[in-house]
């Protein structure tokens, strides 16, 4: 079985699945496995869309059941939700629409949110909507830097596997080195 086989056959599950768990470093190598024309641009979004917003929904209602109780032990989290609490009075639109875009509250803010007087339907609304956007936005620019390198490395085409590689252990590298800091 080749790479581009899998890429084929289990790619938007692969999308769906890195979402619902963390999301941005795979949905920029989704959007630029579609600009290589192994899938296809809207069904990176749409896995993309699905699997944060079922992601994030979920933590949130884990948060509204054990949000007290985690917060009461996790030091790490009482502070993300103090911090939060804070800006919720003035800008809670803003902070659900928006917080798979700020570094370093993308996987607490969903159960802190949960652990908050926020109403579930308000959240599920704008989670929706900013889970839209994001998918959009950060899936749209994988498929840019995915046609920006190919037209840098044209001339390299027969090292495609070997560079679809190395942008996966790099993207990976990161992850693990942001997943490690916090």
């Amino acid at each position: 079985m080749s790479l581009i086989h899998l890429i084929h056959v289990y790619g938007y599950i692969a999308i769906l699945v890195g979402c619902f768990l963390e999301g941005e470093t795979v949905l920029v190598l989704g959007g630029v496995a579609a600009a290589q024309g192994y899938l296809v641009l809207p069904g990176v979004m749409a896995a993309a869309f699905v699997g944060s917003l079922s992601g994030d929904q979920l933590f949130f209602h884990l948060g509204r059941r054990y949000g007290p109780d985690v917060m009461a032990r996790k030091p790490r989290l009482r502070r993300a939700n103090a911090r939060l609490q804070g800006w919720m009075g003035r800008y809670e639109t803003w902070l659900v629409l928006g917080f798979r875009f700020l570094y370093g509250l993308r996987s607490a803010a969903p159960f802190v949110f949960g652990a908050s007087p926020i109403r579930r339907a308000r959240f599920a609304l704008l989670n929706a909507v900013g889970a839209a956007v994001w998918a959009v936005v950060v899936g749209y620019g994988g498929y840019v830097a995915g046609h920006a390198l190919a037209a840098m490395l044209s001339h390299f085409a027969h090292y495609e596997w070997l560079l679809l590689l190395v942008v996966a252990a790099v993207a990976a590298g990161i992850w693990l080195l942001t997943r490690y800091r916090s």
